[in-house]
């Protein structure tokens, strides 16, 4: 299995916001704290499935620390939270209550493709990139 030392950010490689979204973290990580795999990939498929997700119709992005694992708006706030400023700033949105913020998160999430776009084929990261990449 996978090395889980270290927060894990599962995402879309298709969807073209959550290629920015891993774009941004890989330029805007200074410490390089995340590292990332796509649901596309074994081991995105594989933690998806272990977090009861089903990895051909996910309904969010997971962040997977060891046994911690974060979805949701909590996961897109914990990956700005940990990111260079200006990036950090989006961290204010923690003080906005789950119960507001999650169904937001969740609308853009199942229409990620009509609202953002699909691409034809996975993102692919650079070769500097790489070893940030499972």
């Amino acid at each position: 299995m996978t090395d889980r030392n270290g927060p894990i950010i599962v995402f879309d490689a298709m969807c073209v916001l959550c290629s920015i979204n891993a774009q941004l973290v890989l330029r805007y990580d200074s410490a390089k704290r995340f590292r990332l795999a796509s649901m596309q990939n074994e081991v995105g498929a594989a933690l998806y499935r272990e977090c009861g997700i089903d990895p051909s119709d996910p309904d969010s992005l997971i962040i997977v620390d060891g046994d911690h694992v974060l979805r949701d708006s909590d996961a897109v706030i914990a990956i700005y939270s940990d990111l260079d400023w200006p990036w950090r700033f989006f961290s204010v949105f923690r003080f906005v209550p789950r119960i507001l913020r999650n169904p937001v998160y969740r609308w853009i999430a199942r229409n990620r493709y009509r609202l953002f776009g699909k691409r034809g084929s996975c993102w692919l990261p650079t070769s500097e990139q790489a070893d940030r990449i499972l």
